[in-house]
């Protein structure tokens, strides 16, 4: 089975080792869009030999940074096709996650799978890690959130147009669309580990934002002042789970409906499209 991973960077070293400590053992190639990094990004980069850097500018539309990344995020993928069996398309915190990954991911490609949403959790941790750790063995703390339930890997031959919405939280496929109908696969995002490390790093965020993504609130978290992301922070706290527990049913921890419902097999075989859930 070959993979595919498409993701974009800007200062991102630290955050990188630990999704190539993550993937490395299924990707098989990396195509990483870096937007002018200045720390030790493109020397992590050039470490990793699966990893082919494609040096960029997200400034196409001069008073929007998240419209101009919309272009690369919603066809960067294409060039996947008739070589890769899946593609993933992540931000650099966002880390599938499975128990058996590879085995998981056979299954759904015999079974005519094509896109595969995963059930999303805010993960959570006062302390940043220490750079040798696998976040998902050693950070296993999230709390369940619907706006993290995206589709970061799907079939590039299957799928004709993904259309992501703003920040991936939902999409909108065609071509030979189908979903699990059981959801077993998690997105980890890890944003909220160590707490100042956290605040820094928005505070570095918030300059990239341009006049109409702040007049759109697109990455309004970026701009909460201390005070108010610890109130959010602890909010996510208050409602953690260990995704490592034998115990844990992924499926019971996010409410019904899912905005990716009407594209499940049972329900398209049925003649009973599901109506998407709006995202709240």
């Amino acid at each position: 089975m070959t993979i595919h991973l498409y993701t974009w960077s800007w200062n991102d070293a630290d955050m990188l080792r630990y999704l190539f400590r993550h993937y490395d053992d299924i990707v098989d190639r990396y195509v990483i869009y870096d937007d002018g990094s200045t720390d030790d990004t493109l020397d992590v980069l050039a470490a990793n030999p699966k990893v082919e850097t494609r040096r960029v500018r997200f400034n196409s539309v001069p008073d929007s940074f998240i419209l101009s990344i919309m272009p690369t995020i919603q066809n960067c993928w294409k060039e996947s096709r008739g070589q890769a069996d899946w593609v993933i398309v992540t931000e650099i915190d966002e880390h599938l996650y499975h128990p058996d990954m590879l085995a998981y991911l056979a299954d759904c490609k015999a079974r005519g799978i094509t896109f595969i949403p995963a059930l999303g959790y805010q993960m959570i941790s006062e302390d940043a890690p220490q750079p040798g750790e696998w976040l998902c063995r050693t950070r296993t703390m999230g709390a369940p959130w619907k706006q993290m339930s995206k589709a970061n890997i799907f079939d590039p031959d299957a799928i004709d147009e993904i259309n992501y919405c703003f920040g991936r939280h939902t999409v909108e496929p065609t071509g030979r669309t189908v979903a699990p109908d059981t959801d077993e696969l998690l997105l980890l995002h890890y944003k909220y580990i160590g707490f100042e490390r956290t605040y820094q790093r928005h505070v570095e965020c918030t300059e990239r934002l341009l006049d109409v993504d702040v007049k759109r609130n697109w990455g309004h978290r970026w701009r909460l002042s201390r005070e108010d992301l610890r109130k959010d922070w602890d909010d996510f706290a208050s409602r953690v789970v260990d995704i490592s527990s034998p115990d844990l049913d992924p499926g019971r921890t996010h409410a019904e409906p899912r905005w990716w419902l009407q594209y499940r097999r049972a329900v398209q075989m049925a003649g009973q499209p599901a109506a998407a859930e709006p995202l709240s």
